[in-house]
């Protein structure tokens, strides 16, 4: 599911639309799994043991309770949350928006952003991701994690402000003389 285009001003245009990297869902695959076969040992070691009736489904619901709090909590919220979540960069501005009952997002448009950088380790380079930092004209940089092609997202970026000020220069400069007012 991409970034609803109904939120774009008219003539804006997508540039890149990303979701964090999907190593962000690595530690909550592995809990998962983890809670699964604890939950999966844990029934089988009450099915095979002498408790009474009434005591072993006591603790078989109660597992169960457990097993579903824990994947609610541990793997569906990360889930919904990266996929709630969006990277943007249109040919006007950078969008970041994250929440699914709590909505929190930042928009930046291309005349104000002073610098693009990106970060990414040995492990983030094997994964083909990194974080992007942007530094806007009034604000500390913002650092947008797990950005996938982070190095690709980076040039992207950098093309469009370039645009963006080249535009701007074209649009200052008096249509009849050609110079800059």
């Amino acid at each position: 599911m991409g970034y609803p285009r109904a939120l774009l001003a008219p003539d804006e245009e997508i540039v890149v639309d990303r979701h964090p990297h999907w190593k962000a869902l690595f530690w909550p695959i592995v809990v998962s799994v983890l809670t699964i076969a604890g939950v999966s040992l844990l029934w089988w070691w009450l099915a095979n043991s002498n408790f009474n009736d009434g005591l072993e489904m006591g603790l078989s619901i109660a597992a169960g309770v457990v097993f579903a709090v824990l994947i609610g909590w541990l793997a569906v919220a990360p889930w919904i949350r990266w996929r709630t979540t969006h990277f943007v960069i249109t040919d006007r501005r950078v969008i970041f928006r994250t929440g699914v009952f709590t909505k929190t997002g930042i928009d930046i448009p291309m005349q104000r952003i002073n610098t693009v950088q990106f970060r990414h380790g040995l492990i983030d380079r094997m994964f083909r991701t990194g974080t992007l930092i942007i530094e806007s004209a009034s604000d500390d940089p913002l650092e947008f994690e797990d950005i996938p092609d982070v190095e690709k997202v980076h040039a992207l970026l950098y093309n469009e402000v370039f645009d963006s000020l080249d535009n701007e220069r074209d649009n200052d400069a008096d249509p009849n003389t050609g110079s800059v007012q």
